[in-house]
């Protein structure tokens, strides 16, 4: 073979395998993108039963083509505490049988018939149209779901001609006898098995060592002994992806990795150890017969369906290993402490947007419930003033500072990435409430250290005044359960009900005013008393106000072309029935007492 052959050669190689590769990886984001994040959620559920967590380990990695995606997702999931390393091992096993589906896939490229029906089935017949159907759909379509199938079908095409580029490039070499002689050495189960580790840690993808592997059969007489060591070498180099994700991670993601590989590892070993012990007694007559794609799928299968439900009792195993390796000590106890509830903001997680964003907005639920908590827990302080609940609303107040700080350098760490319009909608809202949020637990704050004057300075609100800021209390409890329930839900009626209820706070703030006003005429409460009234009444009205502009951008993101100034505009100006009716309602279950000075 001349050099100018060989270059073509090595270059046909080296692009199909790169065509392949990329073609692998805009379809398993193509697949990605349309689950939507679903895929990761419902994995997040389902991983308590071991057998559903393996099946669905399974499943997800035959989905999204790749056990090198779903373990990093494993990882990411592990390490922001969303599931436990018991959960993880389980889907991990899965993982490894769900990969052995795109072997399969690729398989179909060695069909060979001369009946027209039976040669459709062959990818190189149909994914030139699947390839036309998909640009259109992506460039053409402005549906993003479409755009999705479009990038998963063009990623197919892309794959299939990268496998086919290979088996034409490698063709040649069936008529060169060195090559051949190369091969054989390959039936050293150790040379075999440390080709299929380096190949696939340097690519970083079993199933391209696979099909590297399968374009081969294609035009060169591959045996068994060839390429049983070099799939199972495979298992083991496929790991890299899943170590090198985890080392911005913390330790149960590192731990993660570290199942994921030991598993591999013993898989590999045991096999190696029992077939070839097994082969120097039988002298299996199979190894120096040719093997084509399909045998080479099948052996990738057969290895995975006997190991991993085998492993499956013995999960454990790999858990107590890991912990091993990589032990708990005091600092990790207390870092896992701090990060509680901000662990779902995962950097592993901004490779999938729609997913990452999905986190962020089940964060930002859990801060306004701590806001919610904290504003009660204030509220109640005003008559029953305690130290220790005082220091839990400042403490509260402090977490949600700090989750709005990381929700907001999270968020925009999202944005940088290319998002549905659903998706650019969602974030704007968080972004647009989290701030909100914050500033009612700022509120609550400023309610706690009046209650805590009042208490040092031995204030109290008269009975009458009392009485009303009960009322008023209720009313600003209400207002921050809806918005925190129409958030969490998404819930746009539930949100429309907010504003006549902030507008029937308004009123009851005029109207607490006024009656104190009447109260200090008449010498029956103090200007101090006034002023703490005064403030902590303010804090109740802004609080209201906060609430206000939750409802509004809920609506603003469920609802095309639309202004919060001008639906607020417009909803007072116009005072529709269903709004007076709101009004009426609030202002008839919120009605101060009846008094006479």
């Amino acid at each position: 073979m001349s050099s100018l052959e060989l270059f073509s050669l090595v270059a046909g190689l080296v692009g199909g395998l790169a065509m392949f590769l990329y073609g692998m990886n805009v379809m398993s984001g193509g697949l990605t993108k349309a689950a939507g994040g679903k895929l990761e959620s419902v994995l997040a559920k389902v991983t308590e039963h071991p057998i559903i967590a393996y099946a669905f380990g399974v499943a997800v990695t035959a989905i999204v083509q790749s056990s090198s995606a779903s373990t990093v997702m494993v990882v990411g999931l592990v390490n922001s505490g969303i599931m436990t390393l018991r959960q993880a091992v389980n889907v991990i096993l899965g993982a490894n049988l769900g990969t052995t589906f795109t072997a399969w896939l690729l398989s179909l490229n060695a069909i060979s018939s001369d009946n027209f029906f039976i040669n459709l089935l062959k990818p190189k017949s149909f994914t030139p149209f699947l390839a036309i159907f998909g640009i259109g759909l992506y460039m053409f379509s402005k549906s993003e779901k479409k755009k999705n199938v479009g990038t998963i079908l063009l990623g197919f095409s892309v794959l299939m001609f990268g496998m086919s580029s290979m088996s034409d490039a490698v063709s040649p070499l069936k008529d060169v006898e060195s090559f051949k002689q190369l091969l054989t050495t390959f039936s050293n189960p150790f040379i075999g098995f440390l080709v299929g580790i380096i190949f696939t840690m340097v690519i970083q993808s079993s199933a391209g060592t696979i099909g590297v592997l399968q374009a081969l059969s294609l035009s060169v007489k591959i045996k068994h002994s060839v390429a049983i060591p070099v799939v199972v070498g495979a298992e083991v180099g496929t790991c890299i992806t899943a170590i090198l994700s985890s080392f911005g991670a913390n330790k149960n993601g590192k731990r993660t990795a570290l199942m994921h590989l030991y598993f591999n590892v013993i898989k590999a070993v045991l096999f190696m150890i029992i077939f070839y012990s097994l082969n120097t007694v039988l002298h299996f007559a199979f190894m120096d017969k040719e093997i084509g794609m399909a045998g080479i799928a099948g052996i990738h299968t057969l290895i995975n369906l006997v190991a991993t439900p085998l492993m499956l009792p013995f999960s454990g195993i790999l858990v107590n290993l890991a912990m091993k390796t990589i032990p708990i000590d005091d600092k990790e106890k207390k870092e896992q402490e701090e990060q509680e509830g901000l662990r779902t903001l995962d950097p592993l997680f901004l490779s999938n947007p729609p997913f990452a964003l999905e986190q962020a907005r089940q964060t930002a639920v859990t801060m306004a419930i701590m806001t919610k908590e904290a504003l009660n827990k204030a509220i109640d302080l005003i008559t029953d003033y305690h130290k220790d609940t005082a220091e839990e609303v400042e403490y509260l107040e402090q977490q949600v500072d700090r989750y709005e700080d990381e929700l907001g350098t999270y968020l925009m760490k999202i944005n940088s990435h290319h998002l549905a319009p659903d998706d650019s909608h969602t974030l704007s809202l968080l972004l647009h409430c989290i701030t909100d949020y914050e500033r009612i637990s700022d509120h609550a704050l400023n309610i706690a250290e009046k209650a805590k004057s009042m208490d040092e300075n031995g204030r109290s609100f008269s009975p009458k005044a009392q009485a009303e800021m009960d009322i008023y209390s209720t009313a600003v409890r209400d207002i921050v359960d809806t918005s925190i329930t129409a958030f969490d839900n998404q819930d746009v009626k539930l949100a429309k009900t907010i504003e006549p209820l902030e507008e029937t706070i308004d009123e009851i703030q005029k109207e607490v005013k006024r009656r104190h006003v009447r109260r200090l005429r008449k010498g029956k409460c103090t200007i101090e008393q006034g002023f703490d009234l005064s403030d902590i009444g303010t804090d109740f009205e802004r609080i209201a106000d906060h609430c206000s502009n939750i409802a509004v951008g809920i609506i603003e993101a469920h609802e095309d072309n639309y202004f919060a100034h001008g639906y607020l505009e417009t909803l007072k100006a116009e005072k529709n029935d269903g709004f007076e009716q709101a009004v009426d309602f609030y202002e008839r279950k919120y009605r101060l007492p009846s008094v006479k000075y």
